[in-house]
């Protein structure tokens, strides 16, 4: 997006809180990779969204540094909703937990360190929203994973769908990332049980709704 367009638009919708802020400008400031971060308009369409669906179950695929997470669960309106969140990097963990410690929202989201494929099946129960954000690689994988784990009527949202536009340019795509986003997208396109569509925000963010 246009800077001056980006700029416009983040000065007419809601602020950035105060800890959201601080906690991205730690992300730039200490982390690898911080373009992962979901940032100001990103996180307040999370929000927004989670609002919209008032889920009670919910799970995060990709904690990275937890600005994500913090945005869902401002989002709950349900006193009991709660959020499990899977992040693989066990170096993030104290970065994560120090930043949810000092949010208002903290206590509302479990965080697991390991791998989903190991850590998703002890966590019990089904899930009203899932937001898979995590190795790109391995989309098709969690998709076929959480699926059968959401409820009807449930999202799963996708971070990433996008991939700098890659999935849409000319010849082979080789690097195992791109392969595992087009793939991803061709499964979702081809199923008949979701609803769904690609938004155009920040990086591609694809909502589906199982039916």
């Amino acid at each position: 997006m246009e800077q001056g367009l980006e700029d416009y638009i983040l000065s007419h919708i809601d602020a950035e809180p105060a800890s959201l802020h601080e906690l991205y400008r730690d992300t730039h400031l200490q982390l690898l990779y911080p373009r992962m971060c979901s940032g100001h308009l990103q996180g307040r369409i999370l929000k927004m969204l989670t609002r919209m669906i008032n889920p009670r179950h919910v799970l995060e695929l990709g904690t990275y540094s937890g600005y994500s997470s913090l945005c869902i669960a401002e989002g709950l309106t349900d006193a009991d909703a709660h959020i499990h969140t899977i992040e693989k990097d066990d170096e993030l963990e104290d970065f994560i937990r120090g930043h949810f410690s000092r949010s208002e929202y903290g206590d509302r989201i479990t965080l697991h360190i390991g791998d989903v494929e190991d850590v998703l099946p002890t966590i019990d129960g089904a899930f009203d929203l899932v937001f898979i954000d995590a190795n790109k690689r391995h989309y098709p994988h969690y998709y076929e994973m959480v699926m059968p784990r959401v409820v009807s009527g449930g999202y799963i949202i996708a971070d990433n769908t996008l991939w700098d536009g890659k999935v849409a340019e000319d010849g082979v795509k080789t690097d195992a990332q791109t392969a595992g986003i087009l793939e991803f997208n061709e499964i979702v396109s081809r199923e008949s049980s979701v609803e769904k569509v690609i938004l155009p925000i920040r990086d591609g963010l694809t909502l589906i709704r199982k039916k």
